[in-house]
């Protein structure tokens, strides 16, 4: 029997979608490396155990699932009913018997890729809507999908860290952090430079900026709220001391 393939044939989107897939595949194997018992322990996140983290990715997938049918049905299949329903959800998650958590997380992982694999390509560029309201071609589930799997990896706290992440999914969380920034209006006075490269984001105008600067993971690991190993930061403000990061999320 021949396996099926994704309908699409966009090479880029294909990349993309090996990228969110391997990123599934690295969460999965942190997962597994963790006892039932140490579903327990406390996340990089305040607040949120292994299992919420757990749970959150579970749930996510369906969630994108949710927008990928939208697409190819036209029936509007909304993320979430709301954000206070997906908080909810996640609380509910993190209370299930560890197998359960971890076949939530096994079988929606698998019915997401299988969403993605059936859509037909000219399908991709339908519009859904995301949680926060924004309309987006369905091509952007897999970066959504791709963000949260890599980035919550490192969260589980036992052993991945930015530096597993690929290059190119650290560039475009870097610009989706750096942007919200910007449309927030945080980034007043602010630049960050990535060491080696001639990456530089945040208010490049800036007269006397504080410029925080460190190698790719390091700096996107802070840019997350995630820690400030492996960044320095100078300019008229800093004092010497690495600032807290601006919210994003």
């Amino acid at each position: 029997m021949v396996a099926r393939q994704d309908q699409t044939t966009d090479p880029e989107l294909l990349q993309a979608l090996l990228q969110a897939r391997r990123g599934t595949a690295f969460f999965a194997r942190k997962l597994n490396e963790l006892s039932d018992a140490e579903l327990d322990g406390e996340s990089l996140l305040p607040g949120w155990t292994r299992r919420h983290i757990t749970a959150h990715i579970g749930y996510n997938a369906r969630a994108i699932a949710r927008l990928v049918e939208w697409a190819a049905t036209g029936v509007e299949t909304p993320m979430y009913a709301s954000a206070e329903v997906r908080n909810h959800e996640i609380d509910f998650g993190a209370t299930l018997s560890p197998i359960a958590l971890r076949n939530l997380f096994d079988h929606s992982a698998v019915h997401l890729s299988v969403e993605w694999r059936d859509l037909p390509g000219h399908a991709w560029h339908n519009t859904v809507r995301t949680i926060q309201g924004r309309e987006v071609p369905a091509t952007e589930t897999v970066w959504m999908r791709s963000r949260e799997v890599w980035m919550h990896a490192v969260d589980l706290d036992n052993g991945a860290t930015f530096a597993d992440v690929p290059v190119p999914v650290l560039e475009r969380l870097l610009a989706d952090i750096t942007g919200a920034w910007k449309a927030r209006g945080t980034d007043a006075g602010l630049v960050v430079k990535v060491a080696g490269s001639d990456l530089v984001c945040g208010d490049t105008t800036a007269a006397d900026p504080t410029v925080i600067t460190g190698l790719l993971p390091a700096v996107v690991e802070w840019a997350a709220g995630r820690g400030t190993s492996g960044v320095r930061a100078s300019g008229p403000t800093a004092n010497g001391t690495v600032p807290a990061a601006p919210k994003w999320i």
